[in-house]
């Protein structure tokens, strides 16, 4: 063989090697390629933490306002209910100088020291026989579905009519006292007996009472006139 032969020779069996050493390697090349691409694809997502991305809506957070609530801060916090708790209770005659105890003026007052409010009217029993509270005067309510709200210090009034000219007379020796709670037929604390003006009272079924307001004026003008 000649030295140009040999040289031809020579190119033929490289060029032959590389081949089949590049066709070993491909499988092992693409099994890396696939191994590799779910652990690149878990790195770039492990810091991101389930549900938390930029269209997911916020959690809903409590608020003070909550209606169901004990209390709270702002101008939306619940006022709670008065109760005979914080409340001072008192009982006059109208006029203060009447020979008879006919017209009552029921005055509480708020000696706690947050807001409460006032529903409805008084629940009152006129002796401790009595079988039934006082009947309210319906349109005597100054805003109908609205409490009175009491401040520290502030004053609400009911007139109660002891007597109206009806049958059944007897004498009542107390006055019991429950308010109303926030919801229908419910009560806010306990009862408690109100201060006698008189030694005895002379009630009967004409007996009345109106809702709590503000203006003990204008709650005496349901009962004087009866």
């Amino acid at each position: 063989m000649n030295t140009s032969a040999w040289k031809s020779y020579a190119v033929g069996a490289a060029v032959v090697t590389a081949l089949l050493g590049t066709t070993a390697c491909g499988p092992d090349a693409a099994e890396d390629s696939a191994t590799a691409a779910p652990s690149d694809r878990a790195s770039a997502t492990g810091s991101a933490k389930p549900g938390a991305t930029a269209t997911d809506s916020p959690e809903p957070s409590a608020t003070s306002s909550d209606p169901g609530g004990s209390g709270g801060t702002g101008d939306t916090a619940t006022v709670a209910a008065c109760t005979t708790e914080h409340l001072a209770v008192s009982a006059q005659k109208e006029p203060a100088d009447s020979k008879e105890a006919r017209h009552l003026l029921i005055t509480v007052q708020n000696t706690g020291d947050k807001k409460c409010d006032l529903y409805g009217y008084p629940r009152v029993r006129l002796g401790a026989d009595a079988r039934t509270t006082v009947p309210v005067i319906k349109d005597s309510d100054p805003d109908p579905g609205r409490p009175v709200t009491l401040a520290p210090g502030d004053e609400a009034h009911a007139a109660l009519l002891v007597s109206g000219g009806a049958r059944d007379e007897y004498e009542a020796k107390s006055i019991s006292l429950t308010l109303q709670g926030r919801k229908p037929g419910t009560t806010a604390g306990t009862a408690v007996d109100v201060p006698m003006p008189v030694r005895t009272l002379y009630a009967d079924d004409g007996q009345l009472v109106t809702y709590w307001t503000t203006a003990s004026g204008a709650a005496l003008d349901f009962i004087m006139s009866k």
